[in-house]
C-alpha cells in the first residue's frame, strides 16, 4: 500500500535535491533520485517491496513532474521558431523527459528498499 506521506517528502527531496544538483547533470539527479527515494522508503517502513514500492512512486512523479515543466519550457521557447519548431521542441524534451522518469523511478526503487531495510 502506498504511504502518501512517504511519497510526498520524497517527492520534495527529489525536487530539492535535483535542483541543485543541476550544477552536476548526471550525478546530481541520480543522487536526487537516490535521497529522495531511500526518504519515501525509510519513511514508509515496512518490507523491501513496500520501500521500493514507495520510493518508485516518489521518483516517478517526480519525473513526470520535471517532464512536463520541461516539455511546457521547450514548447515555449520553440515556438521562436514558428508552430513547428514549438512542437519539435515540445517532443524533444518529453522524449528526454521520459529517460529522466525512468532514470529517478529506478534509482529510487533501489533506494527506497534500502531504506526500508535500514529502518526494519
Amino acid at each position: 500500500m502506498t504511504d502518501w506521506k512517504a511519497v510526498a517528502v520524497g517527492f520534495v527531496v527529489i525536487v530539492v535535491v535535483g535542483t541543485g544538483g543541476l550544477a552536476l547533470p548526471l550525478i546530481g539527479q541520480i543522487g536526487a533520485g537516490l535521497l529522495g527515494g531511500f526518504a519515501a522508503g525509510y519513511l514508509a517502513g515496512g518490507t523491501l517491496g513496500n520501500g521500493a514500492w514507495n520510493g518508485l512512486v516518489a521518483g516517478s512523479i517526480s519525473g513526470i513532474v520535471v517532464t512536463l515543466l520541461a516539455a511546457l519550457l521547450g514548447s515555449l521557447l520553440g515556438l521562436a521558431g514558428g508552430p513547428l519548431g514549438g512542437l519539435l521542441g515540445g517532443v524533444g524534451v518529453l522524449v528526454a523527459g521520459v529517460v529522466l522518469t525512468l532514470i529517478f523511478a529506478i534509482d529510487s526503487a533501489i533506494a527506497g528498499a534500502v531504506g526500508a531495510w535500514v529502518k526494519g
